[in-house]
């Protein structure tokens, strides 16, 4: 017997399209890490910290420029975070660093995140000269701001779901602790 007859090959050279692996970039994203509800959450946090960010861009002059510029830090750098945490969720990333702490970051990043956010929406309504860029920048922070605080109390639920699953259920025994076991 010839070793081609024995050896030879299982599987195709050259797959058809529509069949084998994925190809680019598509290989490398995985959106089922989260639930679908937080993967719109952290879409439209991404989506409305850009939003917030460009139109905060758009404004050409200010008279009190401080609140302009704590809310273009602010913006930038939640775009920048969310952008970061999708990263880590969506890519093979995720699976070389502890899923815990991703978890943990994501959490405070996101609370902290909400909260400065709603705070420098504040302060650029109280700073802000009345032009359609500096308030549709305004709208778009608070509502990126209301995203990032609603995707907190999503995780805190789950959070506090899972703790009572976890928590055993300890009830008293109200029989006498001396009786013999074989009685």
């Amino acid at each position: 017997m010839e070793n081609g007859a024995v050896y030879s090959p299982t599987t195709e050279a050259a797959p058809a399209a529509g069949r084998g692996a994925r190809r680019s970039l598509a290989a490398y994203f995985f959106l089922g890490r989260l639930p679908g509800h937080r993967n719109i959450l952290k879409s439209l946090q991404l989506l409305l910290s850009l939003l917030a960010f460009v139109c905060e861009e758009v404004v050409s002059e200010c008279t009190l420029c401080g609140g302009l510029y704590f809310f273009e830090f602010v913006s930038c750098s939640a775009f920048l975070l969310s952008l970061l945490l999708l990263i880590v969720y969506c890519t093979p990333v995720y699976n070389k660093v502890d899923a815990e702490k991703v978890k943990s970051s994501d959490f405070y990043i996101t609370l902290g995140t909400g909260c400065v956010f709603l705070l420098a929406s504040i302060i650029f309504v109280s700073t802000h000269a009345g032009t359609s860029a500096e308030i549709a920048a305004i709208v778009f922070g608070f509502i990126a701001s209301l995203m990032f605080l609603l995707d907190f109390v999503v995780m805190l639920c789950e959070r506090l779901q899972v703790s009572q699953l976890r928590k055993p259920n300890t009830t008293a025994r109200t029989e006498a602790l001396t009786e013999p076991l074989n009685a």
